[in-house]
């Protein structure tokens, strides 16, 4: 294991490369979203059809699971008195760091934010006044020191007609976060097309695109197929959708994303027999993490501490031979043993070239930035074939990333094939 984590660490990230036409990047989702086209590659073969028809492709029985994280309105645009503009985008709660907690304030939190144009903002506090319907609201943004390359940023609030949580301050002041690539700014069209029809939990600032494509009635689709349908949480942070700066991987700092994943689902996975399918990337690195938390728990019980995590590099290291069903079961045996009905937790996880699969049979994707981690996983399922597809993707006139169609993808080599 030792050799493979060095040959990860040594992946360039300029060998995941390829000519992206400025052209080719959707500005807007299509309408409706589930007749955007759908890319089918089966472990050796490309096809490609409407979405609406991906019923058609799965394997049926199935397991199918969602990422049902909401996009909060995560932009807070503040002016100072001399009319200079600072934005605010909050990415990650800080007091209270609980994600329900911090949306559920009344008042006052903390959160950690970048600034755009912080060189105006020297010193002092931001204020904003908010105007909806009968109410009024007050919001102050307050600076409390540094967190890398994130500000704590602190919000006090006040409205006379009613005690707001912070979660509906967000709602009236904020803006809807888009990718920067769109480049344009967020419309009233993105509070309905930015969203996953079955999103519940909020804190993404950038959605779980893999999902965009669903319609209501393609999820009665499923059900008809005998596709099982299952739900965690990940929120998405901005910088999963990001290019690999570093020319080598080991320079590369993966970003921390904080998820939860409910005491049933886990229990459906030990069960199933049947092939996973995991929507989106997201979905794919909170399953594969799964089985690490399973994994420290087996060489130390007491690895899981208050504040779970799983680092990047953790996968490539010596460790034990354990099946999954062994590592979900011992990860079933923590949430019993604390009285817990759900495994809330974060990773780092880095999946590339070299990953060996845990639980996922199979993943929903959209097309992805030229060297990027999505990339990187991508290839990491399918092998060399991700060129193919790539290639097969740009020459039919497929649109590409968060807007873009998708790709339904099968193991491509034996080395990604997943180990049960």
């Amino acid at each position: 294991m030792k050799q493979v984590l060095q040959e990860v660490q040594k992946i360039n990230i300029k060998d995941y490369d390829y000519g992206l036409p400025d052209e080719r990047i959707a500005r807007y989702p299509a309408v409706p979203r589930d007749s955007s086209r759908l890319l089918i590659y089966d472990g050796k073969n490309l096809s490609q059809d409407i979405f609406r028809k991906i019923a058609d492709h799965l394997p049926s029985p199935a397991l199918m699971v969602f990422n049902n994280t909401k996009v909060i309105h995560a932009r807070l645009l503040f002016h100072k008195k001399s009319g200079a503009g600072i934005e605010i985008f909050c990415l990650e709660p800080a007091q209270p760091a609980d994600y329900i907690q911090s949306f559920q304030s009344l008042g006052s939190c903390e959160w950690y934010c970048l600034i755009g144009n912080s060189k105006k903002w020297k010193e002092g506090s931001l204020n904003k006044e908010i105007r909806a319907g009968d109410l009024t609201i007050q919001l102050q943004a307050t600076r409390t020191g540094q967190n890398g390359r994130l500000q704590g940023i602190r919000f006090d609030w006040q409205c006379a007609q009613k005690n707001l949580q912070f979660s509906e301050v967000l709602e009236l002041a904020g803006i809807i976060p888009i990718p920067p690539y769109l480049k344009r700014e967020s419309e009233n069209s993105d509070e309905k097309d930015y969203q996953t029809v079955y999103s519940k939990i909020k804190g993404s600032v950038a959605a779980p695109t893999a999902g965009l494509h669903f319609s209501e009635e393609e999820l009665k689709n499923l059900d008809r197929q005998h596709i099982l349908r299952r739900e965690l949480t990940l929120h998405v942070s901005a910088s999963t959708f990001q290019p690999v700066k570093s020319d080598r991987l080991r320079e590369h700092p993966m970003h921390l994303e904080f998820f939860t994943v409910e005491r049933t689902l886990i229990e459906d996975i030990v069960r199933n027999k049947n092939p996973l399918i995991a929507v989106g990337t997201t979905s794919v690195r909170t399953l594969e993490s799964l089985y690490w938390f399973g994994l420290q728990l087996l060489e130390n019980k007491a690895a899981a501490s208050q504040d779970p995590v799983v680092d990047q590099w953790f996968p490539y290291l010596d460790h034990q031979t354990y099946t999954t069903e062994e590592a979900l079961t011992a990860l079933l045996d923590y949430l019993d043993r604390n009285k817990l009905d759900r495994f809330c937790a974060s990773t780092r996880l880095l999946i590339a070239p070299g990953y060996r699969f845990r639980l996922v049979d199979a993943m929903l994707t959209n097309f992805h930035q030229p060297q990027s981690t999505l990339l990187l996983l991508v290839a990491a399922f399918v092998g060399q074939d991700w060129q193919r597809i790539y290639r097969y993707a740009l020459d039919e006139g497929f649109r590409f990333l968060s807007y873009g169609d998708s790709s339904l993808l099968f193991p491509g080599n034996q080395q990604a094939k997943t180990e049960k």
